[in-house]
């Protein structure tokens, strides 16, 4: 079952958001510390990720690219409403957290990454969840600190993740037949330097440092697809 690992992560974030929930007593200091570790711990995993890069210029332009797309749609602010419509429908107090605001943040740490990608990719193509199942963890951990933080929103996260993930592993099931393995890895090694750009400023984000909107660079994930292929395409043309 190719979609098996993905229904396990969106499963371990709904598990670690009801724990979270809980949880959710742990005393204000100790909720704040544990944030910046994981702020710092998402600041780490972001450069790794950004250092992966074998020509650093795709990221650049595009995070630039990407940013004008981003900026044009106003993508921020619509997934940011998104989270507001639901913290209507569920008449959440200010209390207990922002929804939007819990949303938005679980679902670019949650969708934004190498694992997403070459964990779905290995679903679809070898039928192997191991990524899958690592990052479910990861997922499943960092959503029960988030709750605990950010609110019952972050299970709203789940939603996209599993959309995401498991159109990425439905398409792998038939990728080996159009795409190029050489282009595949160009591709994954490219985004997984833009997206680990993203991940370093979600990181800055909750610690508090910067309030870069993040979502509004996403298109920069399209941008290197595209930017890798033609690249891959002039090289196959001229050898």
């Amino acid at each position: 079952m190719f979609l098996l690992g993905t229904i396990v992560n969106g499963l371990l974030i709904v598990i670690g958001v009801l724990l979270g929930k809980l949880l959710h007593r742990i005393p204000e200091g100790m909720k704040t510390t544990v944030m910046y570790g994981i702020s710092l711990s998402v600041i780490v995993l972001g450069l790794q990720m950004g250092f992966k890069s074998e020509n650093f210029l795709i990221v650049i332009i595009s995070l630039v690219a990407g940013a004008v797309i981003g900026e044009y749609f106003n993508l921020d602010d619509k997934l940011n409403s998104v989270g507001h419509w639901l913290e209507k429908k569920m008449g959440t107090s200010s209390g207990e957290g922002s929804i939007s605001q819990g949303f938005v943040t679980a679902t670019l740490i949650f969708v934004i990454g190498a694992m997403a990608i070459i964990g779905a990719l290995d679903s679809g193509i070898r039928g192997d969840h191991d990524v899958l199942y690592t990052k479910a963890i990861i997922d499943g951990f960092t959503a029960l600190i988030l709750t605990t933080t950010l609110g019952v929103g972050v299970i709203f996260s789940a939603i996209p993740v599993m959309l995401y993930q498991g159109a990425i592993a439905t398409f792998a099931t038939q990728i080996d037949r159009f795409i190029p393995t050489e282009l595949m890895d160009s591709f994954i090694v490219e985004v997984t330097a833009s997206g680990g750009v993203m991940i370093f400023a979600i990181g800055l984000n909750l610690a508090g440092v910067t309030k870069i909107k993040v979502a509004n660079l996403l298109p920069g994930i399209l941008v290197t697809a595209i930017i890798v292929s033609v690249i891959y395409g002039y090289q196959s043309f001229i050898n």
